[in-house]
């Protein structure tokens, strides 16, 4: 199995990081965006609803400055004063188109009526609304309504007073469109010359009407909310959860959303909602509401008013950002694992140069490409380790010296310089071997030093060891480059000849060796002549192995040094003597 290398753990490595900061740096773009989103949605309806509740405040001061007109006309107190409601009246008929006119040019008007304090509150002129146009109502249809608060209560208010109803549903008899629908009632009072209020001015709003008025320019994803100042839905999306109290059943926004408490606790003046944050209370809406004061002659009264917006809509923005960092972030996560694998090649490179180097320590071509100028870790680490190779090769060069010598040692002797014992042997061997595959033969020269013995015991042992090394000088001389002189040990030398001359040369270099030995030598300014016998065998008539070779040619060297020294005699002449000797001996 093979395991990935440093390039591939890197490259994964890099781009798992390239990856991972393209994907946080996306991710958390997108949640910004988002949060960024929600919140601009907040501050831009927190804004619309802050504007829709001044619209209404304005609109309601409208109604109230309408109601103020109405009543400061001075036939309005005529009317009150002198007309009993039955009959024809000049004054009222006029007074009645001013009503009229009023009716056709605010169409959230659902009734106008002027009421006189006598008569329990009876309606002297009254306009309604139905599906047709307007309606006026006459003669025995007008009604008292002086039980009611909306009179009696704006009876005992001063003139230029302007008393505003709870929004209810409109119950009383006979109104046509009115009834049923959330209605506000305004009221002031009408005071006669001398100040005293003779009558009222009513004027009934549909509230409906006049939100879908106020609200006309919003986006048309908003969503309404208006509660009255104890938390009664008046306007809500879903129209069930409306006027729950006049259904015996009450929906209360507090309820609906928790976080509006404090609006009503009048601890709080606005309140931001959003799925986001409170996804149990504003679940896929983002919502903004605000406490407006409901009558400003009316005290503490007040509603809260709320304009929602789908949060799907808020972050459809988010959501086309977030497909593209999604795209982005492919497409960055792509290039982070090709720059990975780039940078982590540019990276590894040199450290595979150097594992290069490492596993061809002394191949000079390994160095040449090790980064050794560059001026980073890696190229410290490059010239370190060029160093330490220097070094190395440094120690091994003589370490192997040393093993040279060792085995130089081991297998030459340490005076001549001559191969020894063990070394002529293998390379007898050696010999024997080739020349019985090339069918070729070879001689052994057996050589005996004849007056060494005196000469050491008459000059000393450091002359003798001189004369070795001469005599050793002299084979040198006398042989061939591709013959092997040996010093077998004391004053025996031996050497080999191969090649098919072998037998015919090997008297010819036997002479010259004697005759060399036979010279004078000069050593210390002593003179001396050494002189040799010498034996010789041949493969492979005298010997098939090395060492038969061996004694063989020893043998002819004692044979050659008894029959008189400083002279060379060929083992088959001396199994021939031998023979002749015993045929002498037996005749």
């Amino acid at each position: 199995m093979i395991r990935p290398g440093l390039t591939f753990k890197l490259s994964i490595l890099l781009a798992c990081i390239g990856v991972l900061a393209s994907g946080a740096t996306g991710y958390y773009t997108y949640r910004a965006n988002r949060t960024m989103l929600v919140n601009e949605a907040e501050r831009s309806l927190l804004t619309s609803t802050e504007l829709l509740g001044q619209r209404f405040s304005v609109a309601i001061d409208d109604v109230g400055a309408d109601a103020l007109v109405l009543a400061s006309l001075p036939s309005s107190s005529d009317v009150l004063q002198t007309d009993n409601g039955i009959g024809p009246n000049a004054p009222r008929e006029q007074l009645a188109q001013v009503y009229a006119s009023f009716m056709v040019h605010r169409p959230e008007y659902l009734q106008i009526r002027l009421v006189t304090r006598k008569h329990y509150g009876l309606e002297l002129i009254r306009f309604d609304r139905d599906a047709d146009g307007l309606v006026r109502v006459e003669g025995n249809s007008l009604q008292e309504k002086g039980q009611f608060a909306y009179v009696f209560d704006t009876l005992a208010f001063s003139p230029g007073r302007i008393y505003i109803s709870p929004i209810l549903v409109n119950h009383e008899y006979g109104t046509h469109a009115a009834e049923g629908k959330p209605t506000l009632r305004l009221g002031t009072p009408v005071a006669d010359a001398s100040g005293a209020v003779v009558g009222v001015v009513i004027i009934d709003i549909d509230l409906a009407r006049l939100l879908n008025r106020l609200q006309s320019d919003l986006p048309s994803d908003y969503r309404v909310y208006l509660a009255n100042e104890w938390g009664d839905f008046l306007v809500h999306p879903d129209a069930s959860k409306t006027f729950g109290f006049d259904r015996g059943r009450r929906v209360l926004m507090q309820d609906s959303f928790s976080a509006t408490q404090p609006l009503f606790d009048q601890s709080e003046s606005e309140v931001l909602l959003n799925g986001l944050v409170r996804p149990g209370q504003a679940a896929g809406q983002v919502l903004a509401f605000v406490r407006r004061p409901f009558g400003a002659s009316e005290g503490n009264r007040f509603i809260v008013l709320g304009l929602a917006k789908p949060l799907e809509d808020v972050l459809s923005g988010a959501t086309q950002l977030g497909n593209r960092i999604i795209r982005m972030v492919l497409i960055f996560s792509v290039l982070a694992l090709l720059l990975a694998i780039l940078f982590a090649r540019a990276l590894t490179k040199p450290l595979h140069l150097l594992a290069y180097a490492a596993t061809h320590l002394f191949a000079e071509h390994a160095m040449e490409t090790l980064p050794l100028k560059r001026t980073d870790e890696i190229g410290i680490l490059a010239r370190c380790f060029d160093r330490l190779r220097r070094e190395i090769k440094a120690q091994m060069d003589v370490l192997h010296n040393k093993q040279r010598e060792l085995v130089h040692l081991a297998t030459h002797d340490g005076l001549t310089g001559l191969p020894n014992r063990m070394l002529f042997m293998q390379k007898l061997e050696v010999a024997i071997e080739e020349a019985t595959r090339r069918e070729e033969g070879l001689a052994v020269l057996f050589v005996d030093l004849d007056r060494f013995k005196q000469i050491n015991d008459q000059f000393g042992h450091s002359i003798g060891d001189k004369v070795l090394a001469a005599v050793a000088d002299r084979l040198k001389q006398v042989l061939c480059a591709a013959d092997v002189a040996a010093r077998l040990g004391g004053d025996e030398f031996i050497v080999l000849i191969e090649g098919p001359r072998s037998a015919e040369a090997a008297p010819g270099i036997a002479s010259r060796i004697v005759g060399a030995l036979n010279e004078e030598l000069l050593i210390d300014g002593q003179s001396m002549t050494v002189g040799a016998s010498i034996g010789i065998s041949q493969f492979p008539d005298d010997g098939a192995t090395a060492e038969e070779l061996l004694l063989n040619a020893d043998a002819a060297m004692y044979a050659a040094k008894s029959g008189g020294r400083c002279g060379y005699l060929r083992y088959q002449d001396v199994i021939q003597a031998q023979k002749l000797g015993a045929q002498s001996s037996y005749e």
